[in-house]
């Protein structure tokens, strides 16, 4: 359903939406100390276990930050299989796995504050300021394994197991849902979708943490290549809603602070549509693509197919800091847009 939720809380999601009730209420992050947080950094990164108690004891400790944070680094460099500073750099690998630590950390401090989180520590003490960025570094190299294992579990689970299911029952609808990484689950799926396939109706994502351009077969800043999923969506035999909201702060601030890439020459911190999320300002750079408000899509419905993004900032717009309304999902009206993506009761 998302990034980081407990068991507990997806099913708690799901079942609000389902039934149109109140705004969920999502629990704050752990301290790395803690038993429950560390062992499931272990589940993240098993078989770490040197690097994940030497990140622990630099956060527990917060040394001399200038001294200390370049080891920090080198540690969650390890964890996410990137390589240091200085060293022949893959371009998918995102800057600040490879940046000058220092520089990131003071960078994810700043971002902290944009974001509303501990303005007081951000702005008013920078040693302190410093290790809270490099939290938000280690935070970071969970986002980025989330990422990775979510294109691959949509791409070579959910999409094969729907076409298997599509194949002994021919009459199947499946209408997929997916909030956060969940978006980037059930979109990725639809690599594993034939063409021609009918048995996917509708697709709805709720504040997708991907790009805005996946679905784009043409990059405005690079002609000569597409999306991650560009023109897959006309493998759903429906309408591609994507929800986005500019009160989602997680997606505004540190998607694409986490998503520029090494080599990018520009700073670290500023907007740039290179690296935008589709829950944050919808579909990018597909022709056509209508946007609505949401008021709009529920008073004169969806098209019937092709993508459409929705802006539900009327609803999408409560939650503390950093990440804002990321997760303030759970609404009668996003219910009710999942309800006209999929066609239901016709």
């Amino acid at each position: 359903w998302g990034w980081c939720g407990l068991r507990s809380v997806s099913r708690t999601s799901r079942s609000r939406t389902s039934t149109r009730t109140a705004p969920c209420r999502a629990r704050g992050p752990g301290r790395l100390s803690t038993a429950p947080t560390r062992a499931a950094l272990g589940v993240f990164w098993p078989g770490r276990e040197a690097e994940l108690d030497g990140v622990a004891a630099l956060l527990a400790e917060q040394p001399e930050p200038l001294a200390a944070l370049p080891r920090f680094g080198a540690l969650v460099r390890r964890l996410v299989d990137a390589d240091p500073v200085g060293a022949a750099v893959a371009p998918e690998v995102p800057a600040v796995f490879v940046r000058d630590t220092v520089e990131v950390c003071r960078a994810l401090a700043e971002a902290l504050a944009e974001a509303g989180g501990a303005p007081a520590v951000a702005l008013g003490d920078g040693a302190r300021a410093l290790w809270s960025g490099a939290k938000e570094l280690l935070r970071q190299a969970t986002y980025y394994e989330m990422k990775k294992r979510a294109g691959v579990v949509g791409e070579h689970g959910l999409g094969p197991v729907l076409t298997d299911l599509a194949g002994r029952r021919p009459a199947l609808r499946v209408h997929l849902v997916g909030h956060s990484f969940g978006a980037r689950v059930v979109s990725f799926s639809l690599r594993a979708v034939p063409d021609g396939a009918r048995h996917v109706k509708s697709l709805t994502l709720l504040q997708g943490a991907f790009s805005h351009y996946a679905f784009s077969e043409r990059l405005p800043h690079d002609r000569r290549r597409g999306g991650a999923l560009g023109g897959l969506q006309r493998r759903v035999d429906g309408p591609v809603v994507a929800c986005h909201s500019a009160h989602d702060s997680a997606l505004r601030v540190f998607y694409p602070l986490a998503s520029r890439m090494a080599g990018d020459s520009a700073g670290l911190l500023g907007f740039d549509e290179r690296w935008g999320a589709v829950g944050h300002g919808g579909v990018q750079a597909v022709p056509g693509a209508p946007r609505l408000s949401l008021e709009a899509a529920l008073r004169g419905g969806l098209p019937e197919a092709g993508c459409v993004s929705v802006d539900a900032g009327s609803v999408v717009c409560r939650g503390g800091a950093p990440s804002g309304a990321h997760s303030d999902i759970c609404h009668e009206e996003l219910a009710r847009i999942v309800v006209g993506a999929g066609r239901m009761g016709r």
